[in-house]
């Protein structure tokens, strides 16, 4: 598999893209890519199956952010709550993001000419030892680039990320770097794993399910939430487009919401 997949749009597809980017656009786009294992079933193929489809997938919305000028994307690719499921599905998956991972380093022209800076979010350290060291190669090999962030939310809730950040604001205060009375939202807001994104625009979630699941809370208190019918693996880039055309018809009543939540 390749992470770039080229721009494969049909004059229609491209037509309708160019009308949308000449609007107001998302900066940062989150996606809660659910139904790989519900995609699988459906089509008789093992679960494993289903996930190499959802990475195929993410491969190809990365080229739509890319096309369209979104400049963050962050993705729900492992939850915490995952580590409840069979081992082997589990062991499975680890396998996938290895290699996928891999693939990556690969690409590494690729990464450089779109100047693409990738970032994982989540308890890193309850990941296998020989996925640490895979995603530790990505980072070094990305970190001065800046101008495409992809965030892969891998062993995250944002339970998880608030608990770590008031922990890192108890040890500051315990190390007398700050005091108690100096806690505000912006204290809290840089001490979490998003301190250097902006804050999520759009938030899409596909396979019909109407909750966010622990992802990026915080981080999406005034997101335009969108909740698609299909799952993941068939999600395609005219519900892109949908999505992005409910933010833009959407956005006057955000910047409003923006400019109250600054008043206060």
């Amino acid at each position: 598999m390749t992470w770039f997949v080229g721009d494969n749009r049909s004059f229609f597809q491209k037509f309708f893209g160019n009308i949308l980017i000449n609007g107001p656009m998302p900066k940062h786009i989150g996606i809660i890519m659910d139904g790989n294992r519900r995609f699988a079933k459906s089509k008789n193929i093992e679960k494993i199956e289903g996930h190499k489809s959802g990475f195929e997938k993410l491969a190809e919305a990365l080229g739509w952010c890319l096309m369209m000028n979104i400049k963050e994307i962050s993705v729900y690719a492992f939850s915490i709550e995952n580590f409840k499921r069979t081992k082997e599905e589990i062991d499975g998956l680890f396998d996938l993001a290895r290699s996928k991972l891999k693939d990556l380093i690969n690409e590494k022209s690729k990464l450089i000419q779109f100047g693409i800076c990738v970032r994982f979010f989540g308890n890193i350290n309850l990941l296998p030892k020989d996925v640490q060291i895979v995603i530790a190669e990505v980072i070094e090999l990305t970190k001065h680039q800046r101008n495409f962030f992809l965030n892969l939310c891998i062993s995250y809730t944002s339970r998880d990320e608030m608990s770590t950040s008031i922990k890192d604001v108890n040890e500051a205060i315990m190390k007398k770097y700050l005091k108690v009375e100096d806690i505000n939202e912006t204290i809290i807001e840089n001490s979490l794993f998003t301190n250097h994104s902006f804050n999520i625009d759009l938030l899409i979630r596909t396979s019909g399910e109407i909750r966010l699941s622990d992802f990026l809370l915080w981080q999406s208190n005034l997101s335009v939430l969108v909740f698609a019918e299909k799952t993941w693996p068939e999600y395609s880039i005219w519900g892109f487009y949908m999505a992005i055309l409910k933010f833009q018809l959407n956005h006057k009543n955000i910047q409003v919401s923006i400019r109250i939540k600054f008043c206060f």
